[in-house]
């Protein structure tokens, strides 16, 4: 999975958003629009749509998804945002489906990485952070 598009050639920075909001509050989805929002801003994205999957997320395939990934497969796609991998659907689904995305070319990316419970690392790396620390490009010519 990419998260930062600042280390790739691209042609131009058009991405798509996909949150999950079967069943879903008003607040919920409104948090879920700020995050995708956010995400676009800070690495400088166009985001030119959001399909918005309503069903049984364990669909073979959701309609939301399948036009997804119609959408993913034109030439000027950059990549397509998700909340977190959940929104790609439960247990098996979310590997099969960064498949199916990256497989139109376009890159699987992620608004909220991962929480990482407290018990697994040292306390002062449990931190969560909701995006990652920019990336330092070196210099490898002297």
């Amino acid at each position: 999975m990419e998260l930062l598009i600042e280390h790739r050639p691209v042609n131009g920075y058009v991405v798509y958003g996909f949150p999950w909001l079967a069943g879903v509050s008003l607040a919920r989805r409104m948090a879920l629009r700020a995050s995708l929002t956010e995400y676009r801003r800070i690495h400088g994205l166009q985001l030119s749509g959001v399909f918005k999957g309503r069903r049984a997320a364990t669909e073979p395939s959701p309609t939301a998804f399948t036009d997804l990934l119609d959408a993913s497969a034109l030439s000027d796609v950059y990549g397509v945002i998700v909340p977190g991998l959940s929104h790609l659907g439960p247990k098996h689904l979310p590997a099969e489906r960064t498949g199916l995305v990256e497989a139109t070319g376009a890159r699987l990316l992620m608004a909220r990485r991962p929480r990482i419970r407290s018990g697994h690392v040292p306390r002062q790396q449990a931190a969560h952070r909701r995006f990652p620390a920019p990336l330092l490009a070196l210099s490898t010519e002297s």
